[in-house]
């Protein structure tokens, strides 16, 4: 039986309708998948889509899962993913955590203006701040028990750059409306497709692979002769697919039946 003839089993909703997928559905428990369900995914050689609720799950009996088990343990969560990236001694902007009784020192590393975030739900730039005086730092520290502080490199864009499998499927420049310091899309940022640079792609792939990810988009700013990732996204966004006439789910089935998932 070729790949195509295949029907893959998938526990979330990302690859519902592609024709060689059956989607199953998240069930808090796994008892509630019928009989046939559970001898489905115990046969099968690839879990797709298996979900926070099941990855840990599935890594832990052997199954082949894509995502992998990093990309759902590290999605949303900007601390795990600054520790990582410095134990992998991947280029990141100086970062550091403080917990409540130490919001107290963060003026003894950091000089205005300096950049705080909200650790967890920050997407679409939301939950970022750039903090310039004592009064934004109080206002910031209100929102948050644990101070996620990160040096501000001043940049005009970044690069995106989405990975399936470490091998880039699109990549562009967001560049930032002229009164926001963010280059996010919904904060009024746009989308430029020309002169990417090689060295951003391949910077892209080397940490994927250190890190694992292997369904995320990559947020990266040249910066001193390098490049620096700034945050990696598992919930990435599709605009810019959009505009390059590309079809993410399309993208994913072609790499599914030839087998470039697993």
């Amino acid at each position: 039986m070729t790949h195509s003839e295949k029907s893959y089993p998938a526990i979330g909703s990302r690859l519902s309708g592609v024709p060689e997928v059956r989607t199953l559905g998240v069930k808090p428990n796994f008892l509630d998948y019928t009989f046939e369900e559970r001898e489905f995914i115990h046969k099968s050689d690839i879990i797709l889509y298996p979900t926070r609720n099941y990855a840990q799950f599935l890594t832990t009996m052997g199954k082949n899962i894509f995502p992998s088990l990093e990309t759902y343990l590290y999605a949303d969560e900007k601390i795990k993913q600054t520790t990582l990236f410095y134990m992998l001694n991947i280029p990141h902007p100086y970062t550091r955590i403080y917990y409540r009784r130490h919001h107290h020192e963060i003026l003894n590393y950091f000089h205005y203006p300096f950049i705080g975030k909200l650790p967890r739900s920050s997407a679409r730039g939301r939950g970022v701040y750039l903090i310039t005086s004592k009064a934004q730092l109080e206002a910031y520290l209100k929102e948050t028990h644990i101070a996620y502080i990160q040096e501000y490199v001043k940049h005009d864009q970044d690069l995106r750059v989405v990975l399936i499998n470490h091998q880039p499927v699109i990549a562009y420049w967001r560049i930032r409306a002229h009164d926001n310091f963010r280059t996010n899309l919904s904060q009024g940022g746009r989308i430029n497709f020309d002169d990417i640079p090689p060295s951003g792609i391949a910077a892209a792939q080397n940490v994927t692979r250190k890190c694992r990810f292997n369904d995320v988009g990559l947020d990266l700013i040249p910066h001193e002769g390098q490049w620096l990732v700034i945050e990696a996204n598992m919930k990435y966004g599709r605009k810019g697919f959009k505009m390059k006439g590309l079809d993410l789910k399309e993208i994913l089935r072609t790499k599914l039946v030839a087998g470039e998932l697993f």
